[in-house]
């Protein structure tokens, strides 16, 4: 089973994909920056936005019990965040 999550930030794609077997990955603009292997009910990645003066931090928390909830920030800003499938 697999979901994929994605919100966006000034112009920037950010995708996190969640599979039972493989584990999670996060996507800015379609380059991979984290990943995370195997099977997990809490996890966290890390990753950067490339801006023109100084880089911005990613923090994604992928976690749950029943349904998996997927929570994104940048530079500590919280993100809409949409459930594609």
């Amino acid at each position: 089973m697999q979901k994929l999550f994605e919100a966006e930030y000034e112009g920037n794609y950010i995708k996190v994909r969640n599979t039972w077997f493989n584990g999670e990955q996060l996507y800015v603009n379609d380059e991979l920056q984290d990943e995370n292997l195997g099977l997990a009910f809490r996890s966290t990645l890390y990753g950067r936005i490339k801006a023109s003066e100084k880089p911005k931090v990613i923090k994604v928390t992928l976690g749950g019990n029943i349904k998996m909830n997927c929570s994104i920030f940048v530079d500590h800003e919280p993100l809409d965040v949409y459930l594609v499938k």
